[in-house]
């Protein structure tokens, strides 16, 4: 029977399964985080270190941010939902695992306020002034990060997510389904705050990035784990996997 829970330390790892972190992770799944000593660690064991999220890291969570827990381990692991990250693979929220001493009953006090329509994903009018792009542009400079939905680290559709967040709006975690939650926008017709969607032939959409003026975007880009979020034009790469561009109804726009 699934009960509501809340994150309680400054931030936690959504895992694949109890099972997924490597003793270099230990510091992300202690009682207590320590984020900057495990990304110095992961940057220390380049370029498997960071690389290696990938099929471990699904996101992250912040303080106060609410799961539902489907079910607990015996090795103090539990299974959980997240309603403020929308996701195709499942309804109530994206589905993973986090160390059960991360969470708590009750949800803390100092925690940020809640997205407006948080538990069903629809996008609303923003509770603060600034569009999306402005919000996105702040994190330029901030490393990749895998899974990241954090100020420690942010990947390509966190940093979308998360703009979007502070901005009080939700929308779905990942690109693909962003993809899928947009207006498709022709590419010629694209404007600033718009996103371009990028995806290998019969594939869903890997990558996303926000149109800042046409054939230009803010992006974070992984370079092998190295990454930073920037602004730069597309190059032969991008547009080789170009698939087409969409706008979220009803998001905060520039204009």
């Amino acid at each position: 029977m699934e009960n509501r829970m809340y994150v309680t330390v400054p931030v936690t790892a959504l895992w694949t399964s109890a099972r997924a972190p490597r003793e270099i992770d230990g510091p992300a799944v202690a009682e207590q985080p320590d984020v900057e000593a495990w990304l110095a660690l992961l940057d220390d064991a380049v370029p498997e270190g960071r690389l290696g999220l990938h099929g471990r890291v699904l996101t992250q969570l912040e303080r106060g941010e609410p799961v539902l827990v489907l079910d607990r381990s015996d090795d103090g692991w539990a299974e959980v939902v997240c309603p403020w990250q929308p996701s195709s693979l499942d309804a109530r929220g994206y589905p993973g695992w986090v160390p059960l001493s991360h969470l708590v009953a009750e949800r803390p006090e100092d925690a940020a306020a809640a997205p407006d329509h948080a538990t069903d994903g629809t996008v609303t009018t923003p509770r603060v002034e600034g569009t999306f792009l402005e919000q996105a542009g702040r994190h330029v400079g901030l490393r990749y990060l895998w899974g990241g939905m954090s100020a420690e680290g942010l990947d390509c559709s966190g940093l979308v997510h998360r703009a979007m967040r502070e901005l009080g709006v939700v929308v779905p975690r990942d690109a693909d389904d962003q993809h899928d939650a947009c207006e498709p926008v022709p590419l010629e017709q694209v404007r600033p705050g718009d996103l371009y969607f990028f995806a290998r032939e019969g594939r869903r959409a890997h990558h996303v990035g926000i149109v800042t003026a046409p054939g230009r975007m803010l992006h974070a880009p992984e370079n092998d784990g190295l990454g930073v979020i920037l602004e730069e034009d597309l190059d032969a790469d991008r547009l080789a996997t170009l698939a087409g561009a969409g706008r979220f109804p009803g998001a905060p726009h520039t204009s």
